[in-house]
């Protein structure tokens, strides 16, 4: 029997929309599953992942560093003596909230002026001007008329702000120097206190007064703090120098902050535009570490969003102290010698164009820079009288022709260039080139006198070193011979002399390094070679001599030079230095190409210079109770310092290089007077004199050390009081 057509149809069609259903409820859920598997992937993706970095920028949002003035790293010389220390000092501070109104502020600043005596010599012409249209303000907006405002407002593409600068500029112009003057003492002594006020940002705060602050005025604020919503007293650290000596840099003071030039440079690191920084030699070269870090708040606020409270979260932490190579002792007693000698120096006949004299005295083996002295000569503006003034950075800022101080670089490179080799003779003969006048040895004016390279050193001859740059060139000297230049001739003396750092920096860790100057080269400059080849073209500056001698004393490494020996953690007692942080070994910048024997060999030649019968520094360091070897120079040079008016004027530069003891060397040093004398026949000694005290000085220390177990262990060291009586605090500094 068939079954009904309608009823089978019926079924049919409810079976199947029970089957659509269920497909889409399986997609719904299917859908729904999705969108929820999307967001807890989310949610773990933002925890997970992303988590971090929400809290860094809920951290960023509400926590604030400021400026809390925590003690800079103090510096300390390679015994652990103090050479920069910070003194505290009382200060008082505002601290401005996002909400305080200018009105809420000048009644504070009017305030603090019934308290304390605030300077008004930093207020400005702008300053007084601001001042009186706040004090006046609807008789100052009346100085620019509708009109005016409305041509103003008229520009296209011109932002609200431009357009009140604009008004703003137009009031200050009309402001009239009788309306200025209605400005009491009392007004500008507010306004003093004013400027400081708004000088910095939200919630930094900013220093009010530091300098001067006495015990009443500081009780007298410390008293109403609670009617003086923002202020506060507290410590400021003052810069302390307790040295003379340069190369430790200056630091800006508050009232000055970050230097102009670098503004953008400090505050995209967090710094305060009163912030105190590093400004020259150490102090900026490692302003990273000596800073320290700013205390950080967290600001509690309200529903509407107005801080009501700040708690700190992190309270701060004073900068890393630097631990010097410099021997403060030694440093002390070599500026005695070379200032001396100047003097000396400066008190003969032909001496107006001496004005400075340098030495320096470095570790060959490490780079550590023992002692770094400088002294110039300079007018005082304001006695009108001359004294000597520190000039230790003009050892690497500042470059002078070397003289024969530098024949041990152009023997090896004779010898690296295969023009020469050891034992190699040569008459020493004047040298007369076609169209030029006779260029010869100072102790031989018109002989022949046959000599090896060793003696060539002990006599110092120029024509020996003289015919090493021809052979260099391919051009074998011959009487009345033309001199015409490879191309190559000076790049391959240029390089070998940079080889020991003669004409390159020497990657000291201090700013402002000087490479010297280069003189013209060509084919037709074949009488500059000669000059380059006994230091008397090229300029160098002493500190690159004192690498030089040290590449030759070590062997042939050119180690870079460096003042800073250790970084280390502020003192928890006051009587040990802090934690060893990091320790600053030698780096090797190269070697010389020249293998040991040789440079062995020109050790000898300079030896023979100290101790040999005919050597030029014999009567300095013939009698000496240690072994040493060296160089002496004596440039003739055409003047081209500071004095203008003279320029031109022949004149004489008188060097020293050396290191001892020989057999294995602790020191090199190289000596330089630049433009001593312009009588051009004078024999002067004083560089001989210099470098003869100062060694002796050195070993004469380093038995008193040894006897008195001072040591400059990097374990644990005790902070031993400064050697000298000096105290130039930041704000006397120039």
């Amino acid at each position: 029997m068939r079954k009904a057509p309608g009823k089978n149809r019926a079924t049919s069609v409810k079976a199947k929309h029970h089957s659509n259903l269920t497909f889409r409820m399986n997609v719904l859920f299917f859908a729904i599953f999705l969108v929820f598997s999307m967001l807890i992937f989310r949610l773990g993706y933002m925890q997970i992942v992303k988590g971090e970095d929400y809290v860094r920028d809920l951290e960023r949002k509400e926590e604030v560093a400021v400026n809390t003035s925590v003690p800079r790293g103090r510096m300390y010389d390679r015994y652990g003596r103090i050479l920069v220390d910070n003194q505290p000092e009382n200060a008082i501070t505002y601290t401005k909230m996002p909400a305080t109104t200018t009105e809420e502020m000048l009644d504070i600043a009017e305030k603090l002026a019934k308290l304390i005596e605030q300077p008004t010599n930093r207020v400005t012409l702008r300053d007084k001007q601001d001042f009186w249209i706040i004090k006046n303000h609807d008789a100052a907006y009346a100085k620019v008329t509708e009109a005016e405002k409305k041509k103003i407002n008229a520009q296209e593409n011109v932002q609200t702000s431009q357009i009140n600068a604009q008004i703003d500029k137009l009031v200050r112009e009309r402001i009239t120097n009788e309306e200025l003057l209605q400005l009491t003492e009392k007004d500008l002594e507010v306004l003093a206190i004013y400027r400081e006020m708004v000088s910095g940002y939200n919630l930094s705060p900013q220093i009010i007064k530091s300098e001067n602050v006495s015990a009443e005025e500081f009780a007298r604020v410390s008293e109403r703090l609670t009617q003086l919503p923002g202020v506060n007293t507290t410590t400021d650290w003052k810069r302390l120098k307790l040295s003379t000596l340069g190369i430790l840099g200056r630091t800006t003071v508050p009232t000055k902050g970050i230097p102009k030039e670098k503004l953008n440079y400090y505050l995209a690191r967090d710094y305060s535009r009163n912030d105190r920084v590093g400004e020259s030699y150490i102090e900026a070269q490692y302003e990273d570490l000596l800073q320290g870090q700013k205390s950080v708040v967290k600001n509690i606020t309200n529903k509407k969003g107005q801080v009501v409270d700040t708690v700190t979260t992190f309270e701060g932490e004073p900068g890393k102290d630097l631990k010097l190579t410099i021997d403060s002792e030694l440093q002390l007693e070599t500026e005695k010698i070379v200032e001396r000698e100047l003097l000396k120096l400066k008190s003969q006949g032909g001496s107006y164009l001496l004005d400075r004299a340098f030495l320096v005295m470095m570790d060959p083996n490490t780079g550590d820079i023992l002692s770094m002295v400088g002294k110039k000569i300079e007018k005082n503006p304001e006695t009108g009288k001359y004294e000597v003034v520190d000039y230790s950075y003009g050892n690497f800022t500042t470059a002078y022709e070397a003289g024969s101080a530098v024949k041990a670089a152009t023997l090896l490179t004779g010898y690296n260039q295969g023009v020469v080799s050891m034992g190699t003779t040569m008459v020493d003969e004047p040298i007369e080139l076609a169209g030029t006048k006779a260029k010869t040895s100072i102790f031989n004016r018109g002989g022949y006198i046959q000599m090896d390279d060793l003696t060539a050193l002990e006599r110092s001859s120029n024509v020996y070193m003289f015919k090493i740059a021809m052979l260099i060139n391919g051009t074998p000297y011959s009487y009345k011979m033309p001199l015409r230049l490879k191309d190559d001739t000076f790049p391959k003396m240029r390089n070998n002399y940079a080889q020991f750092g003669l004409g390159v920096k020497t990657g000291i860790d201090l700013p402002n390094e000087f490479s010297g100057v280069e003189g013209p080269s060509g084919p037709t400059m074949g009488g500059k070679t000669l000059d380059l080849a006994i230091g008397q073209y090229d300029t160098y500056t002493p500190l690159q001599l004192a690498q030089y001698i040290s590449t030759v004393a070590n062997g042939g490494y050119r180690i870079k030079p460096h003042v800073v020996k250790e970084v280390r953690e502020p003192s928890n007692d006051g009587q040990q230095l802090g934690q060893l942080v990091t320790e600053i070994g030698p780096t090797i910048l190269n070697r010389i190409d020249n293998p040991t024997e040789e440079i062995d060999y020109v050790k000898k030649g300079l030896r023979r210079v100290y101790t040999g019968s005919q050597g030029t520094a014999r009567g300095a360091f013939a009698n000496a109770p240690y072994t040493a070897a060296g160089k002496t120079g004596t440039a003739q040079v055409v003047y081209y310092g500071p004095l203008k008016e003279y320029y031109g004027t022949d004149t004489l530069s008188f060097t020293h290089v050396g290191f001892a003891p020989y057999e294995n060397p602790e020191i090199a040093y190289a000596v330089v007077i630049p433009w001593a004398t312009t009588n051009t026949g004078a024999h002067l000694t004083n560089n001989n004199v210099i470098a003869r005290e100062s060694v002796d000085k050195y070993f004469e220390l380093k038995a008193k050390y040894e006897a008195e177990k001072v040591t400059d262990s990097n374990v644990k060291q005790p902070i031993l009081p400064a050697i000298t009586e000096d105290k130039i605090s930041e704000d006397e500094q120039k």
